[in-house]
Parts: C-alpha cells; structure tokens; sequence
C-alpha cells in the first residue's frame, strides 16, 4: 500500500512527512514543528493557548492587553464549573485602537488595572499579551510590578504574543506564570547576614496529589476528586479546574502531580519535580482501560495495601454498573467507522482505546499539538490503513474522512462545520461541552453520545 498523501495534488509538499498511513512506511510522522505556510491549520494562537489554561481560575481577573477581537475570541472559552467564584467568566480587554498602537498602551493599561481594582477587589490579576503587544513592545513586566506593588496584589504578566510560536507556546506561558503564582514567599526574618530573605519551608502533605491538565468541564474534576477520596488520596489543588488564589498557593504541599493533558503540564509537573521535588506520573480518566489503569497507578505509588485494596472495589463496582449498558452500545455501533483529530495527543490515544471498547474501527487520527513519543504510541495503538497526521488543515481532513469512509468525527468546535457539511456525525470533545466524559460515567455517556450522533436519523436526508 503507498502512503495516500504522497500521490494527491490537494496534499501541500511540504506537509508530506506530517501525514503517514498505519503499514505503507516505516518512518514516523513529522510533529511538533511551526504550521506550514499556506496551510490553513487548525491550531490556535499563542494567547489562546495561555487563556485556555489560565481561565478556569475561578477568582482571577483576566485582562487581555490587546485589541477587542482578542478578548471576546476567548470570553468564556471553557465549560469550565465552579464551586466558589465567577470573575472568571468575564472577559476584560484594554481594547487597544490605533492610538494606542502609535504611542503605546501601557499607560491605558495601568489605568484599567485602577479601575479594576477598585470595582473587584481582586486578589489575582493576569495581564495577557497579544499579538500587537508582541509588534510595539509594551512592557508588561514593568506595568504588572509597579501596579502590584501599588494595590498590594499579585499581578502577573503573562507573554503570549503571538510571533513567539503556537498554541504550545502559550501552554508554556501559562506555565510560567502559574511557577510564579505558587513559589512560596519569603520569610518576614531576615537571614543572619541580613541581607536576603529565604523562601518558607514547604510541608509536604501525605497522600495528597495535584491534578494537573484538567479543566473541570461538565465537573469531570469533581468526578476523579470523589473516586480518589474513595480510595484514600486527597486532591490538594486542580491546575486549573475550579481552582482559586488560595489553594494554587498550596500547590507545592503535594505529594504528587499526576497529569492528564500532557501537552499543556509536562512542563509546569517538570519543573515542580525541579524546584519543590514533586514526582509526576500521566494518566488519562478518558475511556475504560485508562480510568480503570491512572487509578491503579496513582493507587499503587503510594505503596498502601488498603489504597490499592480499595482502588480495586471502587473499579470492580464501577465496572458492574454500567457493563451492560456499554455491550447495547457495542452491539448497536457495529461496522461504524470513526475519525479523530483533537488537540492533545493524550486525547487521541485514550480515543483510540474507547474506540476499540466500542467496537468501532477509527480510520484517521490526528492532532493539533502532538509528540513525537504519543505518535509513537497512537501508531502502535492504530490499526493497518489508518491515516495519521500532525497539524491538519480542512482540506487534508476532508480529504482523507471521505477517503476512508468516516462515519463520525471527534473533534472541537473549528472541525464541527466540516463534518455537518461532508454529512458526517460530529461529537464536540473540546472546551464548551456540556456533559462529562472522563470517569466511568463519562465512558457510558461518550458511548451514548456516539450512538445518538451516528444513528440518528436525520443522516437518512443527507
């Protein structure tokens, strides 16, 4: 069999390496590279890599120091549930014009910082940088600092402009400021030379982990809190699912990080493991297998019987349950041919499994931010013919959907008209849906949610 792409006049030449076929070649797709010129790609911007990650903090001010568009691109942006504040469902924007572009935005900047301050109250502000911030060289760093120092807050710039690479960029400066959030203050004493204080000591909590990737949409950070309650481990703080000023700055008592989107953490659990000597270990509560195994694992670092005694009842109840209900599923989705192409690769790895679960063959995957070990891993997961590719555009997707015959796409909100308009079924598996999906419960409902799409009968009009 020879690799689809390389014979098609719609594939763009240098985004050859980036799509292989399961058993045409042996070598591996190209990934984690800058999106191709003239290729449409699917990716979003730096800033909304950084606000997606930074926004589910709940009692946080976001202020996006940019044009208007910027703000209300990313207003609301996750479906994100809260069990204390609601500042974060707001989106406020320094709403720069041409003026400001000519003569600089840091002073409207400050003042907007004054009169946010004296409407909310905030604890926490976050000052994004965009794209023109990036062009006329506000300095952020100078304004946050002189404003925090005024108000007694923390005011944390956040540099996401948008020339300094791709969504994965902004991961990694929501990063940074979040390792700026944490870091402990420093002792009131002095130390014996007097001239420099030493951070405080941080006391370690036993049996208590920090969830890093999870954004508590539809509650699925609630959902993992109860089963590791059942078990005997306690979630210190969510990064950043219904998390708050309070518990972040608690991030460092943990004993343990486990993470589940790998794209947007790996590097906040790395440098944790650095600077307060935190492992981590990735896991996945997406589908049976990997919520049936992250439990396990977390079960058995700790190394206490009674934990692990209990991870295996709490997942034999589990399983009991909702059996049944998963084999109708099964039976009803027979010879259903699926497409993936998502953000994370952590995420289309666990898809392939629930896939398989299912007894529905996937036919291409894909995604926006990959790793080279995940492609690794979703090449080995991938059955012969399987399209693979990294950082797609819609003309790719289109092309290789119908190629194969895809019944259904799993994607996010950019991917959904594509599908509607090829009659295709679509599932949402991105930021504004409003069900869960990690769990055992949220296997049932991503089965269900399969089912409905690809039975429906509307696709008898199409």
């Amino acid at each position: 069999m020879e690799q689809l792409a390389l014979k098609d006049p719609k594939v763009i030449e240098e985004r050859k390496e980036f799509i292989s076929t399961k058993g045409a070649q042996k070598q591996q797709v190209k990934c984690d590279e800058d999106s191709v010129a003239g290729s449409i790609s699917q990716r979003a911007c730096v800033f909304c890599g950084a606000r997606v990650v930074l926004n589910p903090i709940t009692d946080a001010i976001h202020l996006v120091h940019g044009p208007i568009g910027c703000a209300s691109y990313t207003w609301d942006i996750r479906g994100s549930l809260t069990s204390g504040s609601n500042h974060y469902r707001n989106s406020f924007s320094t709403d720069m014009k041409e003026k400001d572009v000519i003569f600089g935005g840091e002073k409207k900047l400050a003042i907007v910082i004054d009169e946010l301050v004296e409407k909310y109250k905030p604890k926490l502000i976050f000052v994004y940088s965009t794209c023109i911030v990036g062009v006329i060289g506000d300095d952020l760093e100078a304004v946050c600092k002189k404003q925090a120092q005024k108000y007694n807050i923390e005011i944390i710039p956040v540099q996401s402009s948008g020339f300094i690479g791709n969504k994965s960029a902004g991961y990694r400066a929501a990063c940074d400021a979040l390792l700026r959030l944490i870091a402990p203050a420093p002792q009131e004493q002095l130390t014996n030379n007097g001239e420099t204080s030493q951070p405080k000591e941080v006391k370690k909590k036993s049996k208590t982990i920090n969830y890093l990737g999870d954004f508590n949409l539809a509650a699925e950070a609630w959902i993992i809190k109860n089963y590791l309650k059942e078990i005997g481990v306690e979630i210190n703080v969510t990064f950043t699912g219904d998390s708050d000023y309070v518990s972040l700055k608690k991030a460092p008592e943990a004993s343990l990080n486990i993470i589940q989107c790998a794209g947007s953490m790996t590097y906040l659990a790395k440098k944790m493991e650095e600077i307060y000597d935190i492992p981590f270990i990735h896991i996945s509560f997406l589908g049976i297998e990997d919520t049936k195994e992250s439990i396990r694992k977390i079960a058995r670092f700790f190394n206490d019987p009674e934990i692990e005694q209990k991870a295996e009842q709490l997942i034999a109840r589990e399983l009991k349950t909702i059996e049944s209900q998963l084999d109708w599923y099964k039976q009803k989705l027979q010879g259903t041919k699926a497409a993936i192409y998502v953000g994370g690769g952590f995420k289309a790895i666990s898809l392939l499994k629930q896939f398989k679960e299912l007894g529905v063959e996937v036919v291409m995957v894909g995604t926006q931010t990959g790793r080279k070990e995940e492609y690794q891993t979703i090449s080995e997961l991938a059955t012969e013919g399987t399209v693979i590719l990294d950082d797609a555009n819609p003309t790719e997707l289109e092309q290789f959907m119908t190629e194969k015959g895809a019944d259904l796409l799993v994607g996010g909100v950019k991917e959904r008209p594509l599908a509607y308009k090829l009659g295709l079924a679509f599932i949402d598996h991105n930021h504004d849906r409003k069900h869960p999906l990690s769990g055992f419960v949220g296997a049932v409902n991503f089965a269900k949610e399969v089912y409905s799409t690809v039975c429906s009968p509307v696709w008898k009009y199409v």
